[in-house]
Parts: structure tokens; sequence; C-alpha cells
């Protein structure tokens, strides 16, 4: 199918593909969490060592980006995620034979780069192919998929590891990401190349900077990309507010909840269980007010401004009175912070269609940086404390407190530079 924009049929049926494949991401992604107790044991990690095994699937992430953005505005979304996958079924197949360290590490790189197209294939075909509103309400419910898969890594890997061990999970998942790329190749779309000099939106702002990036080649293109004020407004925040986010709801919540609130595993698996539907019902929740608070006036950026900062407060809970958090304290985080993913459609809508796959996978590089950073930092940090006589729970705190640190410093400079770029952003998308 070469038509630019898909009936509703169609677009339901690629919605419904994708979503199935970044489900398994997800998963994949949010597992070591629930793992970490048996894996931590069985291979006797650190929490450094820990933070890196996690990490290193953001990592595979992190070193695609960029070259994937120039495939995915060139040959689509169908292709790229194809080509992609094969990897990452490798990269399963090698996590459940491995017996050290080094080898979890590379299958979870591996695993990372495989599966680093699940959700910028899509956000790029949507771009393209859905009405802006449209855009908004897929956008977020991708995201709402996301979080089904890191509610499925929690309860039920806990419940099945006493039985038949974590080995065979990633050979069932090897096997569900090969019918996930029999699907894909039968029902996305192909995609349909437009000229670089044509722009299908409106950009009534910095047009002289877009049209720079419309006309360059190669590698520089994303230079100029990442100084044009739209992107550098959001950039910190989306590295160290969602990344962060992401860091702490896919690996340290756990380790905390175990650690500082003394719950068993199976507590802990069920606190990560009660984050993970929070954060499904929260972009359910977007995906289907996004749109209407749109209509009243309310921008991504204005919700953000008005919504993240909650996560503050949260945030001195944990650094102040350890004692009396838990899974409930994570949950209203994760919630507070839910808003930041709204950047994410905002970056992609802000840039024409053409040069979407590149906009998405340089904010993607960006956020899954911070992730990599934040779960390696974060348990460094843990590291370096106990080694200087802080007790577990005191390193905690006062890790966080850095974390802390820097989700304000992000948030500061994004009110800073964003304020009417982002409400410009909206503008042009409903013309």
């Amino acid at each position: 199918m070469d038509a630019d924009h898909l009936n509703q049929k169609k677009a339901r049926f690629v919605f419904l593909t994708f979503a199935g494949c970044y489900f398994l991401s997800t998963l994949l992604r949010a597992i070591t969490a629930t793992l970490s107790p048996t894996l931590t044991q069985e291979f006797e990690l650190t929490s450094s060592d820990l933070g890196l095994l996690a990490g290193s699937y953001f990592l595979g992430f992190s070193l695609t980006q960029l070259p994937m953005g120039f495939w995915l505005d060139r040959y689509g979304p169908k292709k790229v995620e194809l080509s992609f996958l094969g990897l990452s079924v490798v990269g399963c197949f090698a996590f459940s034979v491995a017996h050290s360290f080094e080898q979890l590490w590379v299958a979870r790189i591996l695993t990372g780069v495989g599966l680093s197209a699940c959700l910028m294939a899509p956000l790029t075909g949507y771009r393209r192919w859905l009405d802006g509103s449209i855009q908004m309400r897929a956008n977020s419910w991708m995201l709402m998929t996301g979080s089904l898969g890191m509610l499925s890594s929690t309860l039920p890997v806990e419940w099945i590891v006493p039985k038949y061990g974590w080995r065979p999970i990633f050979m069932v998942l090897a096997i569900l990401l090969v019918i996930a790329m029999i699907a894909i190749a039968w029902i996305v779309p192909k995609w349909k190349n437009l000229s670089t000099g044509a722009n299908d939106q409106k950009h009534k702002i910095y047009q002289k900077d877009i049209e720079v990036i419309l006309n360059t080649k190669g590698w520089t293109s994303y230079w100029y990309l990442l100084i044009h004020p739209h992107f550098l407004s959001i950039a910190p925040l989306g590295f160290v507010g969602y990344g962060g986010m992401l860091a702490m709801q896919t690996l340290w919540a756990g380790p905390w909840m175990r650690n500082v609130n003394s719950y068993s595993p199976q507590e802990a698996a069920t606190g990560l269980f009660g984050i993970n539907l929070g954060m499904l019902i929260a972009f359910w929740a977007w995906g289907f007010f996004n749109p209407k608070l749109n209509k009243l006036g309310w921008s991504p950026g204005q919700i953000v401004k008005t919504i993240y900062p909650l996560s503050f407060l949260v945030q001195l809970i944990f650094i102040f009175d350890p004692a009396i958090t838990g899974a409930w304290t994570w949950v209203i985080f994760t919630l507070c912070c839910s808003c930041v993913a709204l950047s994410q459609a905002a970056v992609g809508m802000s840039f024409p269609s053409q040069i979407a796959g590149r906009a998405l996978s340089a904010f993607n590089l960006v956020i899954f940086s911070g992730v990599f950073f934040f779960q390696w930092g974060f348990g460094a940090c843990i590291d370096f404390l106990l080694k200087r006589n802080f007790d577990l729970v005191q390193s905690y705190q006062a890790s966080m407190a850095v974390f802390c640190c820097c989700c304000i410093t992000a948030y500061a400079f994004f009110v800073q530079r964003s304020g009417h770029n982002i409400r410009q952003i909206q503008g042009d998308a409903h013309e």
C-alpha cells in the first residue's frame, strides 16, 4: 500500500502489529528489574554490575539511533524494523544460554540493538500515515502498550521463574519475536519516498532552520537538528526527566523496595506490577484526553510544566523519609513523570515528515542515553557511598538526592527555553 494516509481499518491493523512488537520490546527492557535478585545471586553481581547489565540494553538502543534515523526516512518503518528484529532474536537466545556476566552483557546489548526500532519505526510511520490529533493518540497508546509489556515483566515473570527458571523465558520471547517479524512483513505498508523539497506542514517559526535541515545531506543534518530551538529546549528534560524515570522504573524501583523498605522478592514484584499498571493507565489517559486538552489550549509543554514538578515532592519523601516509602510512592513518582512522554510526539510533529525519522531517533537517543546513564550512575553512586561507610539506606537516599538535583536543573532549563516554542508546535500541528 503506497498511499500516504491509511484508512481506519488498515490503521488499526498496522497499530496492533507494531504494538505487539513494542510490547515484547518493553517486556525485555524491564525484565531485569524482576530478575535482578536471581541474576545477582547466580552471577554474584554488585550494584554497579546490575546497573551496567540493565543499562547495556539501553546502550544497544543508543548505538543505533542516529543511523536508524536516516534509514527510517529513506527505507521506511517496515524494512528497518524487520532488519533489526533478527538481531533481537539472536540476543534473546544468547542471553538464555549465557554463563558469565560478560556473556549476559553482550547479549543484552545485542537485544537492545535489535529492538531499537520498535518505537521509532511506528512513530515515523504515524507521522506520515495519520493526522495530527490521531498521531498524538496513537503515540500515547503505543506507550500504553509498552507499559503493558513492563507489567507483564513483573508478577507473571516472578511466578514463572521458580517453576521453570529464567532461561526458558528468553527462549519463548525469541520465538514470539519471530512471529512479530512475520506479522510486520505481512501487514505494514510499503514506504513512499517524498522529495526533500516537499513540506507537508506549515512551520511558521524557525522556517529557515528547518529548510537547512531538509536540504542538508549526511550526518551534518543531525547537527542542525540538534541545535534547532525546538529540539534543544526539550533535550535536557528528555535525558533526565524521561530517561531518569525509565531508569528508576525499569531497574532501581525494585532494589529500593527490597533494600530500603525490606520487601520480599514477591512483594517487590507486586510493587513493580502496580507501578507498571499505573503507567499503563496514565498513557491510556494521555492518549484519550490529550486531543481534548489541546482543543482547550493546553499544549504538551504546558502540561509538562504543570505536572512534572509534582515528582520533585515525591523525591523529597524518598530522600528525607525513606521508611514510609514503598510501591505507592513509586507509583505516584512515575505517574507525575509520565507527562514528559508527550514531548516525544511534539518533537516528531514539529518537523516535516521527510525528516521525522531523524528527529524522533535523535530524541530517542537522548532519552535512552539518559536511561543508561542513570541506571549505571545510580548504582555506581550507591557503591561509591557504601565504600565510604554510608549504610545501605543512606546510600540510596544520597543517590536519590543527586538524581533529584539533576531533575530540577533540567526542568528549570526547559521552562526557560521552551515556553513559546512548544506552544507554537502545537499550533502548527492543528493548521
